[in-house]
């Protein structure tokens, strides 16, 4: 069961008889001498407290609001804070944008943006030390595609075929393919020094393979060349 919270909401109706008063005394007497002022001020107070007596205040409950999901949370780093938030934004705009652009080809691309920046997002929150690689990307390249994107969506909406709008579209349709491009090597950039590392763990796992005799007859026999390709080796 769908946790809830109780709301009171209080009566309007003492507020309304007590203006009420107001107004028709008002008609019948003249309320700029004193004394049918106060009066008139005496007698409000009077309903006003009676409907309040009478008039229960409605209790509603509603649905409380969904905790805060994971991705939500705010990491304690300001900066990842910001970058998390700014992808959400910009991929739901991606979302929006494929929506409500009709050429196909173009919503495909975006789609292709938006799994793109959606892998760089999830890379640099796993790894923060990351975040200086895609500075550039979050503060220039994204909103600039991003905008070139709501242009397009704008021109596009108006139906119209006019030389600027229909020149101005084809260079967006053009431009696509290399921002996607561009993106994907953003992408690829942040596997760098993990390739790096891995390559390194590959050579080390390799020689020690070989020495202690526990590799393929292929991998001993790749380990034992030289640089210039010949099986020579020298041992102290």
């Amino acid at each position: 069961m769908a946790n809830t919270v109780k709301k009171v909401r209080k009566s309007t109706v003492p507020y309304y008889g007590a203006a009420a008063l107001w107004v028709i005394y008002a008609a019948v007497f003249d309320l700029y001498k004193i004394n049918h002022f106060a009066f008139a001020a005496v007698l409000s107070a009077g309903i006003f407290m009676l409907l309040r007596a009478v008039c229960r205040d409605e209790v509603i409950e509603e649905a409380a609001p969904a905790p805060p999901s994971e991705e939500e949370k705010p990491t304690g780093n300001a900066e990842l804070d910001k970058m998390i938030d700014d992808g959400r934004k910009a991929v739901a705009e991606m979302k929006r944008l494929d929506d409500a652009i009709a050429d196909e080809k173009i919503s495909a691309d975006i789609r292709r943006l938006e799994a793109v920046c959606q892998q760089i997002f999830q890379q640099v929150k796993a790894d923060p030390a990351k975040l200086p690689q895609i500075r550039k990307f979050m503060d220039y390249y994204l909103p600039t595609a991003l905008k070139i994107l709501n242009a397009y969506d704008r021109m596009d909406s108006t139906g119209v075929s006019g030389e600027n709008i229909t020149g101005t579209k084809e260079k967006v349709e053009n431009i696509m393919g290399t921002i996607v491009t561009a993106f994907e090597r953003q992408l690829d950039g942040l596997f760098g020094a993990d390739a790096m590392d891995i390559s390194t763990d590959i050579s080390v796992l390799e020689t020690m393979l070989a020495r202690e005799g526990l590799a393929g007859e292929r991998m001993e026999a790749e380990s034992t060349k030289n640089a210039d390709g010949t099986d020579i080796r020298l041992e102290l």
